[in-house]
């Protein structure tokens, strides 16, 4: 056989053997750890199981949090039930508002939320979002028809934070440009099964640049960064290629505006063709912006009456977490109107008000406000449009 010959018949058997190692399940074509480190079997011992998430779908850690998405959730749903940002959140886990998540995913929160406590006479000893109560007391009373045929229930109370389990907080790693569940899984010296169960990865481990995935302890940090197949070492900035200082040249002080003083109602707007009346007087201290506020917040002292933006049925008569009334309003062309941080109410639900009746009083605060929504169904609109 000449050398040629034997060179084809080495290089065909190579081919062979490789395609036979693809066809298997689970080979990673990426083989530069093999024989040193590839195996992950002692890894295995006294791993633990990812912890059970709290009522809201969050799991808390020392530094920080993560929701596990739910079926057929969203990044917009998680973000509506926790108060969040939906389009900050999407962002920072490289996805869409709307995109439909895995069951059992995991999505990092790029801040921390409150954390579950006892409640103390249905208020929580903590904060709430409005939004976040706005939203859900909304989407209860247009489920049945908009007018709820039993009063709303206070927002239910918070389980405790579930044990944290035995073990070091898991590592939060972030996907970088090709790296694969079985580069990660090498590592951290973790099986890529133990991840895929960790992060809700599907059969195939796909994962996406961008990606926050969970990597229980058992295995540990790695010691210096691994470079993703195909890539070298980067190449450090020279020293003149660094951002120069800024100009030290001092600015002239930029003018600040004046806060609004919350303490002087602006005067009663006149009479207009307006669909809806003014709730309260007030400034407008928050602006409608769908996703992130999904009605506006209105300046006034403590105290100042609540008027019923339209005649209508209350619908709905609830509390929020920190114990300020929830009522919501649903009028004859369909709209519902919502009003949080009220009390001393004078309506109870399956009253029928007048345009400009007075429901309640705003709530003390720091400041005091009152949250107002004007919502078509479940989605909500600028009340800009409605207010004279």
């Amino acid at each position: 056989m000449t050398y040629g010959q034997r060179t084809v018949k080495r290089f065909l058997m190579t081919g062979a053997a490789v395609a036979a190692l693809t066809a298997c399940e689970g080979f990673d074509p990426d083989v530069r750890d093999i024989g040193n480190g590839f195996d992950t079997s002692n890894s295995v011992i006294n791993l633990p199981n990812r912890p059970r998430p709290d009522d809201r779908g969050v799991i808390s850690y020392p530094t920080y949090q993560v929701a596990v998405a739910r079926q057929d959730d969203t990044i917009r749903g998680i973000a509506i039930r926790l108060g969040l940002d939906a389009n900050e959140l999407a962002a920072y886990n490289g996805l869409e508002p709307d995109v439909i998540l895995r069951r059992d995913e995991i999505v990092a929160l790029p801040g921390r939320v409150a954390e579950p406590t006892q409640q103390i006479g249905g208020a929580s000893a903590q904060g709430f979002d409005v939004a976040a109560v706005a939203t859900t007391a909304l989407d209860r009373a247009e489920a049945s028809g908009g007018v709820t045929t039993t009063p709303l229930d206070p927002a239910p109370a918070a389980t405790p934070a579930p044990a944290a389990t035995a073990g070091a907080e898991p590592i939060r790693h972030q996907v970088v440009r090709g790296e694969t569940a079985y580069s990660i899984s090498r590592l951290y010296n973790v099986p890529v099964t133990a991840i895929a169960e960790w992060n809700g990865l599907d059969s195939a481990f796909t994962i996406r640049q961008g990606q926050f995935l969970l990597v229980p302890q058992g295995g540990s940090r790695p010691v210096a960064p691994v470079s993703a197949p195909g890539e070298g070492t980067q190449t450090p900035v020279p020293p003149s290629a660094a951002t120069p200082l800024p100009d030290a040249t001092p600015t002239a002080p930029v003018a600040q505006p004046a806060a609004p003083d919350l303490g002087t109602p602006a005067p009663a707007p006149a009479a207009s063709d307006a669909r809806m009346v003014q709730p309260v007087p007030g400034t407008i201290i928050r602006e409608y912006a769908a996703g992130r506020n999904e009605g506006i917040d209105i300046g006034a002292p403590a105290g100042t009456d609540v008027k019923a933006a339209d005649a209508g049925n209350v619908a709905a008569v609830t509390a929020d977490t920190s114990g300020g009334s929830v009522v919501v309003i649903k009028h004859s062309d369909g709209l519902l109107t919502l009003y949080t941080h009220l009390d001393s109410l004078t309506i109870e639900k399956g009253d029928n008000v007048s345009r400009g009746q007075t429901i309640g009083k705003v709530r003390a605060g720091d400041p005091s406000f009152l949250h107002f929504e004007v919502r078509r169904g479940l989605q909500s609109v600028d009340p800009a449009s409605y207010l004279p």
